[in-house]
């Protein structure tokens, strides 16, 4: 799919898959992308918490996105990534079933989400893109935590 970059007219994402769907995020919030290590649990988080890593010396928070929207939970695969991201203030990982692609979307091809979205909160949702016969669920990432949540990785 070829698109002429004329500036703002476009964005571009890193697209991940969680169970059958394909979601995207800016890629100019993540940081990297790394396979799936072991977190340390941390008493009395949220249940989509995973714990922490240790990222070449920073303790970054990870969080399961399935947990978060509720989506039902599968295995972990040779496939399943973190993707390091900023949230606010903050650096977090969120755990992918594969992270598929990087690609540049039109903002032409991007749609606001519909009302009756099902499967995740709408609130965590940006929009829904369009590329040629796929759809992509465009996430809200400073939206994916509350303030609150947010507080307590400090």
């Amino acid at each position: 799919m070829s698109q002429i970059n004329d500036g703002a007219s476009e964005i571009q994402l890193v697209v991940f898959g969680l169970g059958s769907e394909e979601y995207g995020v800016p890629i100019m919030q993540v940081k990297e992308i790394i396979r799936l290590i072991t977190s340390t649990k941390i008493p009395q988080s949220p249940d989509f918490v995973e714990g922490v890593i240790n990222l070449r010396g920073n303790v970054i928070p990870v969080i399961d996105l399935k947990k978060r929207f509720g989506l039902p939970l599968s295995e972990t695969t040779v496939n399943t990534r973190i993707i390091v991201v900023n949230i606010g203030e903050h650096t977090v990982g969120v755990v992918v079933d594969a992270v598929t692609e990087v690609l540049r979307l039109s903002l032409s091809a991007v749609e606001p989400p519909p009302p009756m979205m099902s499967g995740i909160s709408i609130d965590y949702i940006k929009g829904v893109g369009k590329v040629e016969d796929r759809l992509l669920i465009l996430l809200d990432l400073d939206k994916i935590l509350s303030e609150k949540e947010q507080a307590l990785l400090v």
